[in-house]
């Protein structure tokens, strides 16, 4: 718990066998899961995943796709448990490591304050996107939070499921008035 709220981050993962690791290892103790959609990884992402479960077994989570869907169906697998599970707030990170776990408070504390339903990263200074954002200038970061009532609000089997997926939710959360900011986030 962080805040009293349950925090869930979702690891999209394909072929993140030499990473993986590093990722689940650095989570930070005060997220609640850990859910790891590996998205048919024909690599031994599965195996690496697989060493962890015992030891964290209630932690983490591993989602199998039997069928790559891409980035974007991976998120979307994850945020379903997520739903389902009542998680107050959601957070992507991708297995490749490239996420810094210190910027998670940063990400975490508008939308666990009520001040945002929906907060993302942002690798750039300025830009425009056609989501009706006109703050977020990085679109495809994928360092996400979410909160419970989005992710009840989104229908997931419709959404965009490769790389465009966050064009695609950025729209669906403006459409549906929600509240999104951006942070400025850097990747290592």
């Amino acid at each position: 718990m962080y805040q009293n709220k349950t925090i869930a981050v979702v690891v999209p993962a394909y072929n993140e066998e030499k990473l993986i690791g590093r990722v689940i290892e650095t989570m930070p103790e005060y997220i609640d899961y850990i859910i790891v959609v590996n998205d048919y990884s024909p690599d031994s992402t599965s195996e690496k995943i697989h060493r962890y479960l015992p030891e964290m077994e209630n932690r983490l989570k591993l989602i199998e796709h039997e069928v790559n869907q891409g980035v974007g169906g991976a998120i979307a697998s994850g945020y379903e448990w997520c739903r389902d599970n009542k998680i107050d707030v959601a957070v992507v990170m991708a297995g490749d490591a490239q996420m810094d776990p210190d910027d998670l408070p940063t990400l975490l504390m508008p939308v666990i304050a009520d001040e945002t339903d929906y907060a993302k990263g942002n690798r750039l200074f300025t830009g425009e996107i056609a989501s009706g954002y006109w703050h977020v200038a990085d679109s495809q970061c994928g360092y996400t939070a979410i909160n419970l009532k989005a992710l009840k609000a989104i229908h997931w089997d419709d959404m965009y499921k490769r790389y465009g997926q966050p064009n695609d939710l950025l729209v669906r959360l403006n459409i549906n008035n929600f509240i999104s900011i951006s942070f400025e986030i850097f990747i290592r």
